[in-house]
């Protein structure tokens, strides 16, 4: 069902190019009509037509579901009648079919997203899987409007929300603040009514919405603090100060002046941080007889990257993430996610295009005389039919994220470790993930390097990355690297060490992250596969590193004992 979306034409150009729009935009206003013979007149103005400001600026709380009549998913959550239920207890009052004792606040607009389709006759049965107005006894005549616009405006709305898949269901707060919401119970749906902030009454009232500049900042730069407001009150906003403290002094400032209308917003450039520090900053914005000081304020962290010593092992297995100096990002809202000690980039569900990046803390490679990166991907495509092309890249910087390197791509059957999967796919055993290892001889001697991990979705199925190693390079050669195994991992008695031997002398460790080592075997003459255990019943719980030696140089893998 999860590809009917992209298998059927007349939707893949929108597909293929969008991703949703990020939570926290700004809701465009558009006018539809109810489809309904019964609602024709109904709504605002009595005519059957719901212009979305005109119910914002009442206070209501707006949710926007996007939909195709041709959709089975869209279809689905139709059917269980939760927006239907959460009209008919919550809706405007006095409006058809909304409950008496309805607390008139929320607002419900369904519409057909789909363009090509958007001047036929649909909503009916007519061509569609379903009678979208009526869908069955139980639910009965649907109260709350459902659109089906021209394709010029279904296509307008469409671009305006940067629909990429249906169904696509927004709430929308009285402030035009946009939160991708999804397909939820009525229960479901009403809980986050909660979260937006009350509509407009004070004559004065300033909302600090966002600190909007990059806080992860390299040593020796400054830091040039912007914010986005929102004018809260009910007359034009004209002047308006921002300030940014840290540690209770304030390192930054900034000022509006214009007039600004009622939910209108503007971003706000301030002075300079010459000398930033790591810690807390707190930003807030005042304007005269500023009735509600509360919402002006928002708290961020500025992170001033210090370069790790070498070698750097990465398991994520502590669940407090991000870690200092980690950093993920999304240009799409499509991030690398914490998924139980890996990172995990959803292609299962992210729309194609779709493109999110991870950043790992950067290192120092002047102490290794030959240095080099592994970590462990695990992935598989959906379709075996029509693969897709999910990837990912990573890119290697020595100026602070000014300029990347590419020192890995893979892609589609490439990047695959396993059969094509059509479920969301999730690593359940060592035969799902292969050790990646790529050559930093090129930043050799470097004392602030920067690698970031990119993942892009074809819409196809779930990657993920682990055991980040950044270490000095070994000679075992291409092919022991990709035998060498560390199993089970984590570990609780013992770690099995599996590799190719070549009739040389070998020395196996078990060393932590501090360097100290814990055991060590030296084996003389090995050839063929080896099989090396290292009790561990006695070794403190945490992070370690394998590595195997041999003729003065190493490989490595990190485990974890549990």
């Amino acid at each position: 069902m999860k590809k009917l979306l992209l298998s059927l034409a007349i939707f893949a150009s929108i597909s293929s190019v969008k991703a949703q729009l990020p939570d926290g935009s700004i809701a465009p206003d558009f006018t539809v009509s109810a489809y309904q013979s019964w609602l024709s007149a109904a709504g605002m103005n009595s005519d059957g037509t719901y212009k979305l400001y005109d119910y914002l600026d009442a206070g209501y709380t707006v949710f926007l579901d996007v939909s195709a009549t041709w959709c089975g998913p869209c279809w689905n959550h139709h059917l269980t009648g939760a927006l239907d239920e959460l009209y008919v207890n919550h809706g405007p009052a006095g409006q058809l079919g909304v409950s008496a004792s309805t607390t008139d606040n929320v607002m419900v607009i369904w519409l057909d997203g789909d363009g090509t389709t958007a001047d036929a006759t649909m909503l009916d049965g007519n061509g569609s899987i379903g009678n979208w107005i009526e869908p069955n006894a139980t639910l009965g005549q649907i109260p709350f409007p459902m659109a089906n616009p021209v394709t010029a405006t279904a296509n307008q709305i469409n671009d305006g929300y940067n629909i990429a898949y249906f169904p696509t269901i927004y709430k929308i707060c009285p402030n035009r603040v946009v939160t991708e919401v999804g397909q939820l119970t009525a229960d479901g749906f009403y809980a986050t009514v909660g979260s937006c902030p009350p509509p407009a009454t004070e004559a004065a009232d300033v909302i600090m919405m966002s600190y909007d500049a990059d806080t992860y900042i390299c040593t020796g730069s400054s830091h040039t603090p912007e914010v986005t407001i929102q004018n809260n009150g009910t007359t034009n906003l004209t002047s308006a100060t921002v300030t940014i403290t840290q540690g209770g002094n304030t390192v930054s400032t900034g000022t509006y002046t214009g007039n600004l209308a009622t939910y209108g917003i503007a971003t706000i450039t301030c002075t300079p941080i010459a000398n930033p520090s790591s810690g807390a900053m707190v930003a807030t914005v005042t304007t005269a007889g500023d009735a509600v000081l509360s919402n002006g304020v928002i708290n961020t962290t500025l992170t001033v990257y210090t370069a790790a010593a070498a070698p750097l092992a990465q398991d994520f297995t502590s669940t407090a993430f991000p870690y200092a100096e980690y950093k993920v990002s999304s240009a799409t809202g499509t991030n690398w996610t914490y998924n139980t000690g890996r990172m995990k980039f959803d292609c299962f569900n992210y729309s194609a295009g779709s493109k999110g990046d991870l950043s790992i803390e950067p290192v120092n490679l002047s102490s290794l005389t030959d240095p080099s990166l592994s970590f462990d991907v695990a992935y598989r495509g959906y379709s075996a039919a029509n693969p897709e092309d999910d990837k990912l890249e990573v890119f290697v910087s020595t100026n602070c994220g000014t300029t990347w390197t590419s020192v890995y791509n893979k892609q589609g059957v490439n990047l695959s470790t396993g059969d094509t999967l059509a479920t969301s796919f999730t690593p359940a055993t060592a035969a799902d993930w292969r050790t990646e290892t790529v050559s930093l001889a090129a930043f050799a001697g470097q004392t602030e390097v920067f690698v970031k991990y990119v993942g892009t979705s074809d819409f196809g199925n779930n990657m993920y990355i682990d055991n980040i190693n950044i270490s000095s390079a070994t000679s075992l050669g291409e092919n022991e690297l990709v035998s060498l195994n560390v199993y089970p991992n984590p570990a609780s008695t013992e770690v099995n060490v599996s590799f190719e031997a070549k009739n040389a002398d070998y020395s196996v460790k078990l060393v932590d992250l501090q360097g100290r080592v814990i055991a060590n075997q030296n084996l003389s003459n090995l050839n063929g596969t080896q099989v090396i255990s290292i009790p561990t019943s006695t070794v403190a719980k945490g992070s370690y590193i394998v590595s195997i030696t041999s003729n003065g140089m190493t490989s490595t893998k990190s485990v974890v004992i549990k």
